[in-house]
């Protein structure tokens, strides 16, 4: 029986039969895994380096999955290897693959399908559109349903009993400067938003996801919660003044990690909004 699937950029691919062999951007790998795809082999973005990023790909993903380095050293040799039928990424601008570049996935002979991860997506959307390629690939729908609703139910109770508590989600940028995200630019921190959680906008300036701006911009807006980048490329302050200002930043505000590339899967997303309801929780205090 023929297989199509038509990605969010408007790709449709076609096949002859099912593609049993996924090569995956590792955070579209990590998602299909969860949903009983097995990735024949994973990579990374420009951003990565030469071992995986235990944020994205997570620590409960296949140990033995073969990495091929970042979308910039892609080993297109072992790609073609691993003999894989199809490229799974993501996109954020709904016209391009974010990590695999176009020339590789060509040269390789091999069809690409990119769903978006673009910050107007609702995060509803994200999971949806995951689930519907993993069962298009043999994998399941996932049966997280109602872990996610139960922690999307505390989160909202959490949030309305600290309406006070000021979230701030962030990525270091090395001593000097720090990436301040846009709430409105992530799917899951305006999720945070619809339930309630009250997430610190940084300011008009800078780019579309991020004011990159002095540690001390940050210090400034009193957060009480800090979502911190715990992905492996984000740059952690070291130097004394970037310490300082880091230590003056936490000293009453309790730290999260935060991934900007939570896999979009409602597993994923529930233990995401469990551990912010149990922060807002015991910033709260007692009932």
């Amino acid at each position: 029986m023929a297989w199509e699937f038509t990605d969010d950029r408007g790709v449709t691919v076609r096949s002859e039969h099912r593609p049993r062999r996924v090569a995956a951007y590792l955070r579209a790998g990590a998602v299909l895994a969860d949903l009983g795809v097995r990735p024949v082999a994973v990579f990374g973005s420009g951003h990565d380096g030469e071992r995986p990023d235990p944020a994205k790909w997570g620590a409960d993903a296949p140990a033995d999955v073969p990495y091929l380095g970042p979308s910039g050293a892609l080993d297109e040799e072992r790609l073609l290897s691993e003999g894989p039928e199809l490229i799974v990424d993501v996109t954020y601008d709904g016209k391009h693959a974010y990590a695999v570049d176009d020339g590789t996935a060509e040269r390789a002979h091999l069809p690409v399908i990119a769903l978006s991860v673009a910050g107007e997506v609702p995060q509803a959307r994200l999971l949806e559109r995951f689930a519907e390629l993993a069962v298009a690939l043999g994998g399941r729908a996932e049966e997280g349903a109602e872990r996610l609703v139960a922690a999307e139910e505390r989160l909202a109770a959490a949030a309305r009993r600290a309406p006070g508590v000021r979230v701030l989600a962030l990525s270091p940028a090395g001593p000097e400067k720090v990436h301040l995200a846009r709430p409105s630019a992530w799917p899951e921190l305006r999720r945070l938003a619809d339930l309630g959680v009250r997430l610190t906008d940084p300011g008009e300036e800078g780019g579309v996801n991020w004011r990159t701006t002095a540690w001390d911009k940050a210090v400034g807006l009193t957060p009480n919660l800090v979502l911190s980048d715990a992905r492996s490329n984000a740059e952690q302050p070291r130097t004394p003044a970037g310490s300082a200002a880091w230590r003056t930043l936490t000293a009453d505000a309790p730290v999260l990690p935060w991934n900007p590339e939570l896999p979009c899967s409602r597993r994923a997303t529930a233990a995401f909004l469990e551990e912010v309801a149990e922060a807002l929780e015991g910033l709260a205090g007692p009932v």
